[in-house]
């Protein structure tokens, strides 16, 4: 069992009401004990109302078309977390957390879904798949990442890559995770691969604006040191995009 830990809620205050919707979704692998799980330790009053956690025998997730430890992305697990994957491999229960909510002007749904999280790896969960982030997690890898003073980052809640363009010298950096927020993900286009850093340092920041209830409109002129003469936003995207699975904001550096 982890040492008992606090998980933070802040407050967003550049939060303004909207239609947006909050989405978290995650996979908990182990041999669960009975009983209710000590997610008061960790702050939680429980899942936030809309998410709800579903317990299957992993045999009868294996024949499911969505299972994740099959395929194209099982065998991606597999060479990125090997260990991880062979404990949840052998995980002979999963319990799914899933759910949407409404957008807030705090983060409690967050500490509260985390606090449960936390709670179940201390009752028999051994790792923990964030498809959102194609991260899968052995339970002290988790904790590590998860359970530190004054709260993960939002870095730790995203995943932010790398993608070549058409034009050679040319990278596309952009985030997956940002639904967990319920805001679109970032995208920075024609980058130089000598700016990627650059890039990666300001796609944070901008999840971070957006983390604290941050919107972007249509046009919205942004300056960034290094990039001469700013960049604009194009907003896009939605839930079926293949490449966010979500709604995106994106930013084109200049030539």
């Amino acid at each position: 069992m982890s040492k008992p830990m606090i998980i933070p809620a802040w407050q967003r205050p550049h939060w303004q009401p909207s239609d947006e919707e909050i989405l978290l979704q995650f996979y908990v692998f182990g041999s669960f004990e009975a009983g209710r799980p000590p997610m008061q330790d960790y702050g939680s009053d429980g899942l936030p109302t809309g998410v709800t956690m579903t317990s299957y025998h992993h045999n009868a997730l294996r024949q499911w078309e969505g299972y994740p430890l099959k395929g194209s992305l099982g065998r991606m697990l597999k060479d990125d977390a090997a260990e991880a994957y062979r404990i949840a491999l052998d995980a002979p229960q999963v319990l799914v957390v899933r759910g949407q909510i409404e957008d807030s002007p705090a983060t409690g749904y967050l500490r509260d879904t985390f606090g449960v999280l936390a709670a179940l790896l201390d009752v028999g969960g051994t790792a923990i798949f964030d498809p959102q982030i194609a991260g899968l997690f052995s339970a002290d890898e988790w904790r590590r990442r998860y359970l530190v003073p004054d709260g993960a980052p939002t870095r730790a809640h995203l995943l932010i890559m790398r993608d070549g363009e058409e034009e050679p010298g040319r990278s596309w950096i952009h985030t997956r995770g940002m639904r967990k927020f319920g805001r679109p993900d970032i995208s920075i286009r024609n980058v130089p691969d000598r700016d990627t850093d650059r890039a990666g340092m300001l796609c944070e920041r901008l999840a971070d604006l957006q983390a604290l209830g941050a919107h972007f409109v249509e046009g919205q002129p942004l300056e960034a040191e290094g990039v001469p003469g700013g960049m604009a936003a194009t907003l896009g995207g939605d839930m079926n995009d293949p490449a966010f699975n979500n709604s995106y904001v994106e930013f084109r550096w200049p030539l």
